[in-house]
């Protein structure tokens, strides 16, 4: 079985960290190939008894970071205090994640009936969608006001202008009248 498990660093057998992305089936196929009979629950019971777990990938690996990122972060920051500081408007945009447009099942809650909930499709496939939808938020730091826009616009510079400038004209003039 060993021999089927592959090393973390390819060319070290005797590497202390392996893992392997072959299905129990699989494996049992090629335990079979190599004269031995198990089943796909036998391997992945033995597998368990050799301390193996089905585990997802995670990240962790952030690659070099940019050696000015921290003066990039110390510059921004200076210039919001400087920019509250003279009661001026700070605002941060940020693009949310795109949404299926259609009878499909969300992360949020509603409050109906007792036993009464919502009836939506089982499968979130994009063919059976009406579209896609791409959110963006803006957020006054200085009044602590949000604006959520909703579009289809797949240009995403375009929607961010797009959205501050409705932002503005419906919210942040109001609130900041003094710009």
């Amino acid at each position: 079985m060993n021999d089927l498990i592959e090393p973390a660093v390819r060319g070290e057998p005797d590497s202390v960290l392996q893992w392997t992305s072959k299905s129990l089936r699989k494996l049992s196929s090629e335990l079979k190939e190599k004269g031995y009979s198990a089943s796909h629950k036998l391997v992945g019971q033995i597998l368990k008894e050799q301390g193996f777990s089905l585990q997802a990938n995670r990240k962790t690996d952030e690659g070099k970071s940019h050696p000015d990122r921290n003066a990039q972060f110390e510059y921004i920051h200076e210039k919001i205090k400087n920019f509250q500081h003279e009661n001026q408007p700070v605002i941060s945009v940020d693009a949310k994640k795109k949404e299926i447009v259609g009878n499909f099942k969300n992360n949020g809650k509603e409050w109906h009936k007792s036993k009464e909930p919502t009836k939506v499709k089982v499968y979130d496939f994009l063919s059976d969608a009406k579209g896609e939808a791409r959110l963006y938020g803006v957020y006054d730091l200085l009044q602590n006001k949000g604006w959520i826009s909703v579009g289809i616009d797949h240009d995403t510079a375009e929607f961010a202008a797009e959205t501050i400038k409705r932002w503005w004209n419906k919210m942040g003039k109001t609130l900041l009248s003094r710009c």
